[in-house]
């Protein structure tokens, strides 16, 4: 039996807006399972987002197809004139990275973006911008500076129209792995989260590495800070988590949960394990190589 590190492994993690329809969700994710070769690794929504995570991976081949059938799936059943969330967004499919695995470079992953991107235009007619490790313009490396109303000004790289009517426009890139880490507060106030956001973001001062922002989720009543951890390994995790709830305090409040989207490796989990032990519901199959190996043992 092949084991994850006999391959040349492509992780996909798309995120797309719909996060309210379990049926919608459960379409998108199977026309991107249905490709032969695609290990579907999982998917979790949101309903004050608006938004879901499909995570698969498999041979470049597989995921390539997989994205861009998710990409198609979701400009068919989902239609932005009618999306309202408070996660930003500029597309049906909103964002798709590719991140390299086993055996692969992050160069791998640019290539399947820049594949996907054409592909996505051609068959959809959905513009495409590309970020990350894939930007072909230095402006758009940075997911903020695209994912914005008027995205940055200038034209898509690909397409002829800066967005699709109905299912907007897909920011396609290439990254290393990403953890998307939330932490919701004991208070509905967003301007606490907001306050601790600005607090330990990298862009305003705080810790490397670290995207954040301050939402309210009107579902648990409650305001979270939502981050994205771009390089884990140079984040020291359990000050960061310290940071949070040292600050939670001194604004009144403290932490209620936190909750980890998606899967990490590892080698992350090794760096601190409490901190992800943290997290809602975590368990050993939320790391990556252990979800990967479970479904090949499954079949």
């Amino acid at each position: 039996m092949r084991t994850p590190y006999d391959r040349t492994l492509i992780e996909c993690v798309p995120n797309f807006s719909e996060g309210r329809d379990p049926g919608v969700v459960a379409e998108i994710a199977r026309a991107i399972a249905q490709v032969a070769g695609v290990a579907l690794l999982g998917y979790e929504s949101d309903h004050d987002h608006h938004r879901s995570v499909v995570t698969f991976a498999g041979e470049a081949e597989a995921v390539l197809e997989g994205a861009i059938r998710g990409v198609g799936k979701a400009a068919e059943l989902v239609d932005l004139r009618e999306h309202a969330g408070v996660h930003p967004r500029v597309g049906a499919a909103d964002v798709v990275p590719f991140i390299p695995l086993a055996g692969a470079k992050l160069a791998d992953g640019v290539a399947c973006a820049h594949r996907a991107g054409a592909e996505i235009w051609r068959r959809f007619g959905i513009p495409v911008y590309f970020y990350e490790a894939a930007a072909l313009q230095p402006g758009r490396k940075r997911l903020e500076k695209v994912r914005r109303i008027g995205f940055d000004g200038m034209p898509p790289d690909i397409g002829g129209v800066a967005e699709h009517p109905a299912a907007g426009a897909a920011v396609v890139g290439a990254r290393n792995f990403l953890i998307a880490y939330n932490i919701n507060l004991a208070t509905p106030d967003a301007a606490v989260a907001k306050a601790i956001a600005v607090k330990i973001r990298e862009s305003t001062g705080g810790f490397p590495f670290v995207k954040a922002m301050g939402l309210y989720l009107k579902t648990p009543d409650c305001a979270q800070v939502s981050m994205n951890l771009t390089n884990f390994a140079e984040i020291p995790l359990d000050a960061l988590y310290d940071t949070v709830r040292r600050e939670a305090q001194r604004l009144g409040t403290s932490i209620a949960e936190s909750e980890l989207i998606g899967f990490i490796p590892q080698a992350a989990y090794e760096k601190a394990p409490a901190f992800f032990r943290r997290a809602r519901g975590f368990d050993d199959s939320r790391i990556i190589e252990n979800r990967i190996a479970q479904l090949l043992r499954s079949r």
